[in-house]
């Protein structure tokens, strides 16, 4: 059985997109707490890859950068693809060409001092999207937001409380 959350846990939301025409990918991230408040985000460029499986795993990696980085370690991480949130939350050991990204991530999640990981439906995780889509537009930049919902995604989150 579970244990419970413990209290100041914090929900990780985050989405790649690839944009093939630039050569490169986008990275979305959203953390808010148990109210849905912001508590920080990113928008950031990516490399080129392969296939949406490798953008979705090295946004996953970046994410959670991210999320060490700024201090957070109770999370609930949250992304819309099936096969990577499988395969970060499997204990086998991944032997696939990706399976360096896969281990990178287990070690991060590994120093969380809580996690617990799942799977939202892409309506559950657009804000995270908006702000991957936002990454065409930043050239070199990454664009970091601590406390503050991030502009190209206020639409994006207001229509998340409403849902709630």
């Amino acid at each position: 059985m579970r244990k419970p959350p413990p209290s100041s846990v914090y929900k990780l939301n985050f989405d790649a997109a690839v944009f093939s025409d630039l050569d490169r990918t986008g990275v979305g991230a959203i953390i808010r707490d148990e109210h849905g408040q912001v508590m920080a985000a990113m928008t950031a460029s990516g490399p080129p890859v392969r296939s949406s499986m490798e953008a979705e795993l090295l946004a996953c990696r970046r994410s959670l950068e991210f999320v060490v980085d700024a201090g957070f370690n109770k999370l609930i991480i949250e992304g819309d693809n099936v096969n990577v949130m499988q395969a970060i939350s499997s204990t086998k050991i991944d032997c696939s060409l990706l399976g360096y990204v896969v281990n990178d991530i287990r070690h991060l999640v590994y120093c969380l001092e809580w996690v617990s990981i799942s799977t939202t439906r892409r309506d559950g995780n657009k804000v995270a999207h908006v702000l991957a889509q936002h990454a065409r537009n930043s050239i070199d930049n990454d664009v970091y937001w601590m406390e503050d919902s991030p502009h190209p995604a206020v639409e994006a989150l207001a229509y998340d409380v409403l849902l709630l």
